[in-house]
């Protein structure tokens, strides 16, 4: 069965947040491997965003710092910082409209993080695509 883009952001914010646990613990691991745990078959979509993030992490990480106001995005949760760079990421280096990519990330945070967290990656969104 088809799988919508809005399922499969949820299943990449799952990759994301795995890798961001093996980084952090500095645990070995293929890629590929993280993304075939959760989706079961190949898709080119769940590829471009898992493999864009971790290639531009780096710059995404710097952009999201930049927006969040006294804070930084190594202290959000694992899963708040996969939305957010998953989000910018979209809004950035994607055919997705902007629209689409900010409210996508805003309906996975609604889910997933709480209130004020929301807030924070709307509003970091928000100025990313104002910016950009």
């Amino acid at each position: 069965m088809e799988q919508t883009r809005s399922e499969l952001r949820k299943k990449i914010m799952t990759i994301l947040y795995q890798i961001n646990i093996y980084d952090k613990n500095k645990i070995d691991y293929n890629t590929d491997d993280v993304i075939k745990e959760v989706v079961e078959i190949d898709n080119e979509f769940v590829k471009e965003i898992v493999y864009g993030v971790i290639t531009y992490k780096t710059e995404l990480d710097k952009l999201a710092n930049k927006y969040l106001n006294s804070w930084t995005i190594d202290r959000l949760g694992n899963t708040d910082q996969s939305i957010l760079r998953m989000g910018i990421y979209e809004l950035l280096y994607t055919e997705t409209p902007d629209i689409v990519a900010i409210n996508e990330a805003i309906e996975l945070a609604k889910t997933y993080s709480d209130d004020d967290v929301r807030k924070m990656i709307n509003g970091v969104l928000d100025k990313v695509y104002h910016n950009k």
